[in-house]
């Protein structure tokens, strides 16, 4: 697992970032989570600027585990990621970085070995909002670019394989701790035996409602798109280029542009199902399919095998853009919706049912739900709700509804949206009788990290490794590293 440089900037809103190779196991995230003011352009840019530059450092590999190498680089790009996280290592940073990088190997390693996959699908959505977040922190694409020195492009590119790698180690972490289970007497008795000043503080939890709608997009902007893939499906036709090499210059999917818009064999359960039907339906690789448009916008796709009930194709995505005025006129539709509802012509809860065009929480009255360790809940704790939402959720009241806004959606669509804090519980100490979930989630998570790091352990056992003599004198957190 190489870490880019551009990891440096995006560790802290990884679904595992720098903290889970820090050692605190058990965490869960369905999705991507920035903490506002955590970092911000300024202070990364200044701690790049203090440290060794890329170029003036001497790369070698300094340990081996398995098959994969650990580069002195690996070690120092995580050295200043640590520095903008402000992560504070335990033990000796020397030490403790290459051995964190080594325990992300050995998840890796297994999933590959159990054939754990993440869809390009996934990447792309958590890839789009994080160059969502960078632009609307910028002020603008071309602010970014300028800032960045990359094209947007190539901070997808950059961005994918880190994406990528996180969520193969998530998945695989929750795979071998998924049947542990808890009873209430377990957590009874561990909150009996808690000392008092290791009582957990319970944060700020809401159960948000939200209205969406969409802006239109204009026919001619639709039209530009469609003309252009069809402009693509021609010159591939005429042998002019390549399908992969059109792909490469001007798909707007993060995740596979840079393959030659190529994928990995995947299911039909994996893939938006208007994209399923079309790419399985394809029996001659030489030919294009018509123009294809889903949730992410309008697609060419072109066959390269099929096995067994899995396909593998190459696509190109193109999205259309949405013009100002249409986000404004979606802004005064929502503002009169909500003025009705303040008027009390419809609840909020029925505007949400017929109005919003957000199908994940239309038939939920509106209400927002988050993926926890045991399932969905309407919960959130404010670093858990998407930035713009809890932006604006944060100086709210109960029951007060929200000025319309816009925002990019999990499928890197811009949207406009009012929502109503439903209900605010304010941070406390946690109690068994008010706070049950909250300390049985704890006691779930000690049996997960000892269970994940009794796996590591054993894997130790069963995985070559070799390292630089330099680090046999290290005080290392997992036995057996040295053979």
């Amino acid at each position: 697992m190489r870490i880019s440089k551009l990891s440096i900037v995006v560790a802290v809103t990884l679904p595992i970032g720098l903290s889970a190779m820090a050692g605190i196991i058990g965490q869960q995230s369905s999705s991507l989570q920035v903490a506002a003011n955590v970092v911000n352009d300024t202070a990364v840019a200044a701690v790049e600027e203090k440290v060794v530059p890329e170029a003036s450092i001497v790369d070698e590999v300094v340990w081996v585990v398995g098959d994969e190498p650990i580069l002195k680089s690996d070690i120092e790009m995580m050295r200043m990621q640590g520095m903008v996280e402000g992560i504070k290592w335990s033990g000796d940073p020397d030490c403790t970085i290459p051995e964190q990088i080594a325990v992300q190997k050995l998840f890796l390693h297994q999933a590959a070995i159990d054939s754990i996959e993440v869809t390009e699908t996934e990447i792309a959505s958590g890839v789009e909002q994080q160059i969502s977040r960078w632009i609307q922190a910028a002020g603008s694409q071309e602010k970014l670019e300028e800032y960045r020195k990359q094209s947007i492009n190539e901070m997808r590119a950059d961005l994918h394989d880190d994406f990528k790698n996180q969520q193969l180690i998530q998945k695989m972490r929750q795979k071998l701790v998924e049947d542990i289970k808890v009873s209430p007497a377990d957590v009874r008795a561990y909150f009996r035996t808690m000392p008092e000043d290791s009582v957990p503080f319970v944060p700020t939890e809401v159960e948000v409602q939200i209205i969406q709608r969409s802006p239109k997009i204009k026919q001619e902007e639709i039209n530009r798109v469609k003309d252009q893939l069809r402009n693509f499906t021609d010159r591939v036709n005429k042998g002019e280029t390549t399908f992969a090499t059109l792909a490469r210059l001007y798909s707007e999917d993060p995740g596979s542009a840079r393959q030659g818009g190529e994928m990995d064999y995947v299911g039909r359960g994996l893939l938006d199902p208007t994209f399923a039907n079309v790419a399985f339906n394809l029996t001659d690789p030489k030919k294009i399919s018509k123009i294809v448009e889903t949730e992410f916008g309008f697609h060419i796709i072109q066959l390269i095998d099929k096995r067994g009930d899995k396909i593998k194709v190459r696509h190109i995505l193109l999205k259309p853009n949405v013009a100002p005025e249409e986000i404004t006129t979606a802004e005064h539709q929502l503002d009169s919706i909500t003025n009705d509802i303040r008027a009390g012509k419809f609840p909020f809860e029925e505007a949400a049912t017929f109005l919003s065009d957000d199908k994940d929480t239309k038939n939920n009255k509106g209400l927002m739900s988050n993926a926890g360790a045991d399932g969905m809940t309407s919960r959130f704790q404010m670093k858990d709700l998407p930035t713009e939402i809890a932006r604006v959720v944060d100086t709210m009241k109960v029951d007060e509804i929200s000025q319309p806004f816009s925002m990019i959606n999990g499928k890197g669509k811009t949207v406009v949206a009012v929502v109503k804090l439903k209900s605010r519980t304010d941070g406390h100490k946690a109690t068994i009788t008010e706070d049950f979930q909250v300390m049985k989630d704890l006691v779930l998570n000690k049996e997960r990290e000892k269970k994940l790091h009794d796996w590591v352990a054993d894997k130790i056992k069963h995985t070559y490794v070799r390292m630089n003599d330099r680090y046999k004198d290290c005080k290392f957190e997992y036995q057996g590293w040295q053979k």
